[in-house]
């Protein structure tokens, strides 16, 4: 019958080689035209740091996203067309500035973040304590109990904790630069090695 193909047929094609270079372009002329047609909601890139692969993602309205390898990206992308929209493409053009400013930061060029954020993941506490990290000045850190304390609420220390857990965009909303009460780390959603790392690059 026309249009079966038999096993050997099927074996000889999933076996040609496809050339990367020709697969880069198709993405790319895809990324572009979905770009034009606003067909995108959230764009998504990867970038290399100190900490392992980043996963950066981002709407319209700015970086939404930022994942470290631990958290599995194919899970986070899964999340991310559930809570925000389905028609997600990977387009690094759309995160050039958000990648920049983060190249900048591991390379000491780089104090605060400038990029635009999208807090639409995180509600109610969790987002207002996220909205006040960045006021936790490069190389300084908190407590929970301080931050506790800044938005109101001092007996929230745990929820804090939780905020920080939570927060989806670390690195850029420094959820490391806070500790337990005691001077200890304290988790993070990156890991303690990476916590580390960071607090480390910023104290030299």
């Amino acid at each position: 019958m026309n249009g079966i193909r038999n096993d050997d047929d099927l074996v000889a094609l999933l076996s040609t080689h496809v050339d990367a270079d020709l697969l880069d372009r198709l993405h790319a002329r895809l990324e572009r035209d979905a770009d034009h047609a606003g067909l995108i909601d959230v764009a998504y890139s990867t970038v290399d740091s100190p900490v392992g692969k980043l996963l950066l993602a981002a709407t319209p309205a700015g970086l939404v996203r930022v994942a470290f390898a631990g958290e599995d990206h194919d899970r986070v992308l899964e999340t991310l067309g559930e809570k925000l929209s389905p028609r997600i493409l990977r387009a690094p053009k759309r995160l050039d500035e958000a990648a920049r400013e983060i190249e900048e930061y591991f390379a000491r060029n780089r104090r605060t973040f400038d990029v635009p954020l999208d807090l639409s993941l995180s509600r109610g506490f969790r987002r207002l304590v996220q909205t006040h990290l960045p006021e936790i000045g490069y190389g300084e850190t908190r407590s929970y109990r301080d931050m506790a304390e800044l938005v109101g609420s001092p007996r929230a220390v745990r929820a804090v904790g939780t905020a920080c857990a939570t927060n989806p965009l670390p690195i850029v909303v420094p959820c490391h630069r806070v500790l337990r009460s005691d001077g200890t780390l304290g988790g993070y959603i990156g890991g303690t090695e990476a916590k580390t790392a960071l607090l480390n690059l910023e104290r030299a």
